[in-house]
């Protein structure tokens, strides 16, 4: 099947975005357990507060967002999945532990594929991340 995008297409950002009930635990989550950078946030927007957390290459990074009206946005499924690749199998360990240490311990992943060579962990709202030890696709 051909591509509907352009070959030349630029993209110059690529973000994530999703509400929290819990701003404050999920930015500890990602930046403290998972250790994700903060790049940029906003306080008072509409209503809305947001932190947008990166990768060393900001130019793919996630946002969270939280109103003061309340922003809850129930985890989907257990197989909707937030997957870091991560090829040195010391990092995993590491950011595992810092993990539990804060509470959250590796829960088994609905599609046994993540367990083979991945750790599966859910954020504060109980979305899932997986820590996969390759280099991923393409590498």
């Amino acid at each position: 099947m051909e591509s509907k995008w352009p070959n030349d297409m630029k993209v110059a950002q690529m973000r994530v975005a999703r509400p929290t009930d819990q701003l404050k635990k999920v930015v500890k989550f990602y930046c403290e357990g998972l250790g994700l950078k903060k790049i940029g946030s906003f306080e008072g927007h509409e209503g809305y507060d947001g932190i947008m957390i990166g990768l060393p290459d900001s130019s793919y990074h996630l946002e969270f967002t939280q109103h003061k009206d309340g922003s809850p946005c129930p985890a989907p499924s257990k197989d909707n999945l937030l997957v870091f690749y991560i090829p040195e199998r010391k990092t995993i360990e590491e950011i595992t532990n810092r993990l539990k240490g804060m509470g959250y311990e590796p829960v088994t992943p609905e599609n046994p594929y993540w367990e083979k060579l991945g750790v599966t962990i859910e954020d504060p709202d109980g979305w899932r991340i997986v820590l996969m030890n390759t280099p991923g696709i393409g590498n």
